[in-house]
């Protein structure tokens, strides 16, 4: 009878088995965790830096609010002065027409000669201007306070 022997592993192999794999189970987990700790650190420093961009932001979004307040209240007073300006101009106008009148009537009954100007079309029609419109040049710091 032939007898063959069979390999045996022994209890040593089996562990040095186990202990491979718990080291590299063991390697595994420390990389893993360190991987997580960096991903971690990466989403942190993202935020942080969406939080600064929303805080810049929000200033600049302050400081333009800011900027078309005092624009819109300058334009307000200008249209205003404006309106007042329109106004003295139609009461101008009507007294010279009727000093106008008057001069007519001295003239007729005196019978002197009575140099009458005529009344400008601009007086008469304001939104005609009296020289080409020149274009109006604007600059970034117009506006500043």
């Amino acid at each position: 009878m032939s007898t063959k022997q069979q390999p045996t592993s022994s209890g040593s192999d089996v562990d040095q088995r186990y202990a491979v794999h718990d080291e590299r189970k063991r390697k595994r987990m420390i990389s893993n965790r360190e991987s997580a700790r960096r991903s971690r650190m990466r989403k942190q420093q993202h935020l942080d830096e969406m939080v600064g961009q929303a805080s810049r932001l929000q200033n600049e979004n302050n400081l333009l609010s800011q900027k078309i307040n005092n624009t819109t209240q300058l334009y307000l007073g200008i249209a205003s002065e404006n309106n007042v300006l329109r106004a003295q101009l139609g009461e101008l106008t009507d007294r010279l027409i009727s000093l106008n009148s008057v001069l007519e009537i001295v003239s007729d009954v005196s019978g002197l000669a009575v140099d009458i100007p005529d009344i400008p079309d601009t007086l008469l029609e304001p939104w005609q201007l009296p020289c080409p419109i020149q274009p109006i040049t604007a600059s970034a710091d117009m506006f500043q306070c």
